[in-house]
């Protein structure tokens, strides 16, 4: 028997596992489909780095440079099973800029760049998650849910100048995801937060959502509000902390 041969009964057990916990959540007959799409504007107004992080000299790309504000997008798809449990998966890319002129000679990711010198910093963090949520509470006026999300970052922070420093990083962070909206005598416009966040020693992360949403007709939500996503990591081979801010405006389609 072949390798081939022995591969293919392991193969069905993702499909067959996924269809028995379909087959095992209530309600999972009435599946249904959502997705959401989000864009805005976002700046930080903290952006802290040192690498590495042990020895490296510590640079803020919002006070030392001068940063840049750029354009936000994410986009979301989920699968409703009953009325109770939700599944979804995003993508949330994160570009920023800043540029300036050093004051002081610094360390950078193993590279040497020299007191006024002009530098381009680039900060990347893109963000993958898989969410499930389960709706304790869930009536037309009042929803509340939690459940946890798994998300894997792809970052980069990369240092510009007569020389390029760069520190790449991809990694798996657990979040616990909480979520809520009322919507006042069950009318079309209501208040929305969403998050997901965590706390360790080696750091932190939360991604926070407060909007107004409106429900355009059946199936159609627009929302705009205010997103702030802080956190970091502190390690020997990098300090990073970053705050940013959000303005957004979004849409949800169900089908």
């Amino acid at each position: 028997m072949g390798l081939e041969s022995l591969r293919r009964p392991a193969s069905l057990l993702a499909p067959i596992a996924f269809a028995t916990v379909l087959w095992a959540i209530p309600g999972a007959a009435r599946a249904s489909l959502e997705t959401e799409w989000e864009t805005g504007v976002v700046t930080a107004t903290r952006n802290d780095v040192r690498i590495p992080g042990s020895d490296g000299t510590s640079l803020s790309l919002v006070d030392d440079l001068s940063a840049s504000a750029g354009p936000a997008f994410r986009v979301r798809a989920g699968l409703r099973l009953g009325e109770r449990h939700l599944i979804t998966a995003l993508y949330a890319p994160l570009r920023l800029s800043a540029e300036g002129t050093l004051e002081r000679d610094v360390d950078f990711a193993g590279r040497a760049f020299d007191a006024g010198q002009p530098v381009h910093a680039v900060y990347r963090f893109d963000s993958y998650r898989l969410t499930y949520r389960y709706s304790f509470f869930r009536q037309d006026e009042f929803e509340l849910a939690a459940g946890f999300t798994g998300k894997i970052r792809d970052a980069e922070i990369a240092l510009h100048g007569s020389t390029t420093g760069r520190k790449t990083n991809t990694g798996f962070v657990p979040l616990v995801n909480l979520h809520a909206e009322w919507r006042p005598h069950g009318g079309s416009w209501g208040i929305l937060f969403d998050a997901d966040a965590l706390a360790a020693p080696q750091g932190r992360a939360e991604d926070v959502l407060v909007a107004v949403a409106w429900t355009a007709r059946e199936g159609v939500e627009l929302y705009g509000g205010y997103r702030t996503v802080e956190g970091g990591a502190d390690n020997d081979e990098v300090y990073n902390f970053a705050w940013l801010h959000y303005g957004v405006l979004g849409a949800r389609v169900r089908f």
